[in-house]
């Protein structure tokens, strides 16, 4: 039963490796604000060495909780790959918008892209 059970996890860690796996090549990430709040500073995530050797790409998605001054608040991944969710959230929370006379909640995707 203990053989079996291993058997399965290394099959599934294959298969996480066939659905999110890329070209070979310099990786790149973008970011995208999807709200109606304007990004006036941008930081380009990090690309996780992981995802370099394993070749992932995808895009993430962040929620990004803004202040009126236009400084983020918080950040939490709606979606992607997961290697790629902590340098999108780290990213995203040094982002800087354009002030509003309140606190808004804004998303926004990253594209981590094979080139």
């Amino acid at each position: 039963m203990h053989r079996r059970s291993g058997y399965f996890s290394c099959a599934r860690i294959i298969a996480l490796i066939v659905c999110f796996g890329g070209l070979a090549g310099a990786q790149r990430a973008t970011g995208d604000s999807t709200s109606g709040r304007k990004v006036s500073t941008r930081v380009q995530p990090a690309y996780p060495e992981l995802a370099k050797k394993m070749h992932i790409h995808g895009t993430v998605r962040v929620e990004a909780v803004v202040r009126s001054n236009g400084t983020v608040k918080s950040t939490r991944v709606l979606g992607g790959n997961p290697v790629l969710g902590e340098a999108a959230e780290d990213a995203v929370a040094k982002w800087k918008f354009d002030p509003a006379p309140s606190e808004t909640t804004e998303v926004v995707q990253l594209a981590f892209e094979s080139q």
